[in-house]
């Protein structure tokens, strides 16, 4: 099996990054206002409250883009805020040949949107797509993978459809790539980036839109009523655990890393190859010798390891997670389902993953005697 992890951030480019974030903020708020929880309600003229303008400005300047939205829904409500700001039924957009994420299959098929799947590993296969399409709307680029072997250069595809169409809306998902990498998408070239920052220690279902500012008012249209605004305590929740996220990621990815390495050293009996992928998050695939894939689960959640997610590295999820593959990766092989698990350390350290995996695997194979 070979996979293509999206390259983390080290830990010093993720205090830089902490620290601009800090930086930013200094020249929006003054300090009375950050030892606040904020206000409510659609202040007028603004139809928000003030603290999630003053947020959204914040987060606008530190990714460098035009405008930048709150809203409810978190990574899917984000993106389909995105998709209607400049889709309507039977418009087409060009996606990758692969299984679309399941929340944005079933926005474009309730909007009644028209996918155009190309391989977005072969450039001229994009550029063949857009000449015999000319009448698509724009572009969906998932920054994360969507299959085992996706190895496709983000900031590429955005240059080649921009050299052929540079008409086209290109939206990108940054779902699970967002404060991990060192570019979203609208940093380099997108009209449109959406993620979650419940994803981003974050409060529940708050997202974020940033990019052209002329498709962000479109949105705000969209979310005029009061009951559709994220409230002032919320976006400086979101903000709050938007400055720790980078840090804390990059610790995270450099624990995988060394899992990575010992498994595939022979670290632990059982285990047959160890991989790192974007399976939607940055993860460690284990693969077994024997198909105790669901016995292994089962124990590791008896050992401590969470058997489930919450938001995908929420702020609620800490211990370690042992889970199932991801669905859109069992889609492109379902015979992973019974030989391998995927682990993501959370907040944990190596010895705690490896051990809670060693017992697991002990006791999975005693059971299948």
């Amino acid at each position: 099996m070979q996979t293509s992890p999206l390259k983390s951030i080290s830990l010093e480019e993720a205090q830089q990054r902490q620290f601009l974030l800090i930086d930013v903020i200094t020249k929006h708020f003054r300090g009375d206002e950050i030892l606040s929880l904020g206000d409510l309600g659609v202040v007028k003229g603004l139809n928000k409250p003030t603290y999630t303008k003053k947020v959204e400005e914040v987060l606008a300047a530190f990714f460098g883009v035009e405008r930048a939205k709150l809203v409810r829904g978190a990574g899917t409500g984000a993106l389909r805020y995105g998709f209607m700001s400049f889709l309507k039924p039977n418009d087409k957009i060009l996606v990758h040949d692969a299984p679309i994420y399941p929340t944005s299959k079933t926005t474009l098929e309730s909007m009644g949107i028209i996918p155009i799947a190309v391989d977005f590993h072969k450039h001229e296969e994009i550029k063949a797509g857009i000449a015999a399409h000319p009448d698509l709307k724009g572009v969906l680029i998932q920054h994360t993978r969507q299959q085992i072997n996706d190895h496709y250069d983000f900031a590429e595809i955005i240059e080649v459809i921009q050299s052929v169409e540079p008409s086209l809306t290109i939206i990108t998902d940054d779902n699970y790539a967002a404060m991990k990498v060192s570019q979203i998408g609208a940093q380099i070239g997108a009209d449109l980036s959406t993620f979650s920052l419940f994803k981003l220690l974050g409060p529940e279902g708050v997202g974020l839109i940033v990019g052209k500012a002329d498709l962000i008012e479109k949105i705000e249209a969209f979310n005029y009523s009061g009951g559709s605004q994220i409230q002032g305590y919320e976006a400086l929740e979101a903000l709050r655990g938007l400055i720790y996220a980078p840090v804390m990621l990059a610790i995270q990815a450099g624990v995988n890393e060394q899992l990575v390495k010992q498994l595939n050293h022979g670290a632990i009996p059982g285990v047959k190859n160890a991989f790192l992928a974007n399976a939607q998050s940055k993860v460690l695939l284990v693969e077994f010798d024997e198909p105790i894939a669901d016995q292994v689960l089962h124990h590791a959640n008896e050992l401590g390891a969470a058997p489930n997610p919450v938001g995908a590295e929420s702020k609620y999820e800490f211990v370690p997670m042992f889970y199932k593959v991801s669905g859109t990766f069992l889609a492109s092989d379902p015979s992973l389902e019974k030989t391998m698990i995927r682990i993501n350390p959370l907040r944990s350290g190596v010895d705690t993953v490896l051990r809670i995996l060693t017992l697991s695997i002990e006791q999975a194979k005693q059971r299948s005697k």
